[in-house]
Order: C-alpha cells, then sequence, then structure tokens
C-alpha cells in the first residue's frame, strides 16, 4: 500500500514536474565508513564484548554449582538439595533477566550513538541535494529502493562531506568503498617520422 502510494506521488509529481531529480543515499554504509560511525561501532563492540565475558563467567559459574548438585545431590538430604536446586534456579532466572536487560541497555545506547551521526547526515545531505537541485533524496534500504542507478547515488559524497565537516583524531576514517570511477585514458605514444 505504502508502495502504491509513493509511486502514485512520483507519478503525479513526474507529470506536474518535468525538472524532477532523484537521488539516494545508502546511509548503513555511510554508517560504516564515516569516521564516527566506526568509532560508534568500535566502542559498542568492546562494551559487547566486556559484557559478554562477565555474562559468561556468570553462567559457567552457574553450570559448574549446578555439576556439583547433580553429584552431591544424592548425599544430601531432601530439603538441603531443593534448597539447593531452589537457589540454582534463582540464579538462572536472575542471570536471564540481566542478560535481558544488558540487551535492551546495548541496543539503547546503540540507538543513540547513530541517531546523533544520523542527525549530522541529515544537514549534509540536504545541502548535496541543494547544490545538485535535486527534487527528492531516497533512502536505500533493503525493503525500500527496488532500483536506481549509480549515478543517482550520493553515498561516496555523503561520506566525504562528513569525514571532512567531523574529522575523527587518529584517522579511522576509510575512503568510501562505492565504485570506483573510471581511469583517465592513457595518452597516445608520440609517433616519430
Amino acid at each position: 500500500m505504502r508502495s502504491a502510494i509513493i509511486t502514485t506521488i512520483l507519478l503525479t509529481a513526474t507529470v506536474a514536474h518535468a525538472d524532477l531529480k532523484l537521488g539516494y543515499v545508502d546511509l548503513q554504509r555511510a554508517l560504516a565508513e564515516v569516521g564516527e560511525g566506526q568509532l560508534a561501532k568500535s566502542r559498542l563492540k568492546t562494551e559487547i564484548d566486556k559484557r559478554k565475558v562477565e555474562f559468561e563467567t556468570e553462567q559457567n559459574k552457574l553450570r559448574d554449582d549446578k555439576a556439583v548438585l547433580d553429584k552431591q545431590g544424592a548425599m544430601m538430604s531432601e530439603e538441603v538439595r531443593n534448597q539447593k536446586f531452589t537457589e540454582l534456579q534463582k540464579r538462572l532466572f536472575d542471570l536471564t533477566q540481566k542478560a535481558e536487560k544488558m540487551q535492551a541497555e546495548l541496543q539503547e545506547k546503540e540507538r543513540t550513538e547513530l541517531k546523533k551521526i544520523f542527525e549530522k547526515m541529515d544537514p549534509i545531505i540536504a545541502a548535496i541535494a541543494q547544490r545538485e537541485g535535486l527534487t527528492m533524496v531516497f533512502e536505500k534500504t533493503d525493503s525500500g529502493l527496488v532500483y536506481a542507478p549509480a549515478s543517482l547515488d550520493l553515498t561516496n559524497e555523503l561520506v566525504r562531506n562528513y569525514n571532512d565537516k567531523y574529522p575523527v583524531k587518529g584517522g579511522v576514517a576509510k575512503a568510501p568503498t562505492g565504485p570506483a570511477p573510471a581511469p583517465a585514458p592513457a595518452p597516445a605514444p608520440d609517433k616519430k617520422p
């Protein structure tokens, strides 16, 4: 339904404005290529790895304690065995809750980090669109833009402008990985008489 509305709007706009100019950006690729995006990704990975180690340590301790209970449970009174089993179940429940909370916190942190970067991209995209006289700029997504020629892709320019405007200390930013420009033709060899 949504694509039908967009198509109708585009067709109407095309009829009304013969000078309709479009472009698109791949925001996910731009995010991966701008220096701040790479730093944010690195920070998030470090945080995830740290928390994963903590979680796995607790999980292994719980697993070891269960193994001990399984081995020694027959020698315990039923009351002590039930008490230990209940404690293990509570620890498992707490660990599960902690994992869910940790995942939600990391997702929120990622959302916050990315939102800051996307907010900085918006005016850069608008400036490119105005300079190029574009009527609309679309986002290339897996579920959105089905086809557009590479000549309408503004992602490389977005990445260059972003990295120029918001340089990252330490040189983390890489050059855009989009299509390379065609090489210049080789000069013709001199002919000697």
